[in-house]
């Protein structure tokens, strides 16, 4: 993930501060209403666990033989959810959100990153909201017990009802409803990429005004604010030409270099189907660093792939934790208006 992550900042402008699947997908098989009811009350206990609650651990992220660790502070009060998230493998740092603000401090070039943005998928928060289409195009089983981090836990199974989605085994606790452990499964059951709780301890004193006063503090970094304008696809004269099933856009944002407006800003739009999501980063193709990049070029890790493709004057990178054919899809749907 890393490599994709790394891979990314050097493609897309954005960052920098095929065809479609061969196989028709088979159309997702209507769920009753037992079945619906059922998927839609477990992702909002799944939902609302952590909005409570104040928790501290450490967190494992293994794909393949890459390995990260984080530790993590998390407490909420309803509306108001803050965290603190410090890696301590790789690059060093240290990433604040309150809500849908974020500050990422790099201590190694003194800089602080501050940004809006909504979390999706923040582990241990896989969902942004219970969105009850989600039983649409997954299918819930139990499959038993364990045991995580020491806490008993309940397990799970959101199986996908089509090609274009990967599947989840998901470990929540049992008295809380918190997700401890969360692996992402190709279409075979395979493991693709694991996040857990290696050590966890709930209700543990984690004070919002000590966060609080820890990302406020930005003595001694240099500061950097990315101006990003809430827009549209359709309004900066994109349009997906053929949808993906079950992929609904959630937000999109152009960012105004220093400040200013610029004729063609980069941009970048996310689609998910409430489980799953996907962002198009869109930019002027520029020679001298896409150049050397190969159109239609697929990269993959673990559950995270990369897509790149030239479209005319433009260059697009769509990246997601999908199969490669929702990628594949993606772009090739993406179209200019004319």
């Amino acid at each position: 993930m890393k490599f994709l992550v790394s891979l990314v900042l050097c493609v897309s402008g954005w960052l920098a501060h095929g065809s479609v699947w061969a196989q028709p997908a088979p159309a997702p098989t209507p769920e009753s209403s037992d079945e619906t009811t059922g998927v839609a009350r477990w992702l909002m206990r799944l939902h609302e666990a952590p909005r409570a609650r104040a928790y501290m651990g450490t967190f494992v992220v293994t794909t393949g033989s890459d390995m990260s660790t984080s530790r993590i502070w998390h407490v909420g009060n309803g509306d108001r959810q803050m965290e603190r998230v410090e890696s301590l493998t790789g690059t060093a740092r240290t990433t604040f959100r309150r809500n849908d603000e974020v500050v990422t401090f790099l201590p190694g070039s003194r800089t602080v990153i501050h940004e809006t943005r909504e979390a999706l998928g923040l582990f241990p928060n896989l969902l942004n909201r219970a969105d009850a289409a989600v039983s649409h195009f997954y299918r819930l089983r139990s499959v038993g017990q364990g045991r995580v981090a020491g806490f008993e836990a309940d397990i799970v199974q959101l199986m996908p009802l089509d090609l274009l989605r990967f599947g989840y085994q998901i470990w929540t606790e049992q008295k809380t409803g918190l997700m401890v452990k969360l692996q992402t499964l190709d279409p075979v059951g395979n493991v693709l990429e694991q996040a857990a709780f290696s050590e966890l301890q709930l209700d543990a004193p984690v004070a919002m005004a000590k966060l609080t006063a820890l990302m406020d503090n930005t003595q001694g970094y240099r500061v950097i604010s990315p101006t990003l304008v809430k827009t549209t696809a359709e309004a900066e004269g994109w349009l997906m030409a053929t949808p993906v099933p079950g992929f609904a856009p959630v937000r999109c944002y152009k960012r105004l270099e220093g400040g200013a407006s610029a004729a063609n800003p980069p941009l970048q739009c996310v689609y998910s189907d409430g489980l799953a999501s996907v962002s198009l980063f869109i930019e002027l193709f520029d020679p001298q660093r896409h150049g050397r990049l190969q159109s239609h070029h697929l990269v993959s890790m673990g559950a995270t792939s990369l897509r790149m493709r030239q479209l005319g004057s433009w260059w697009v990178t769509a990246v997601g934790e999908v199969p490669p054919q929702t990628l594949a899809a993606f772009v090739q749907a993406l179209e200019r208006k004319r």
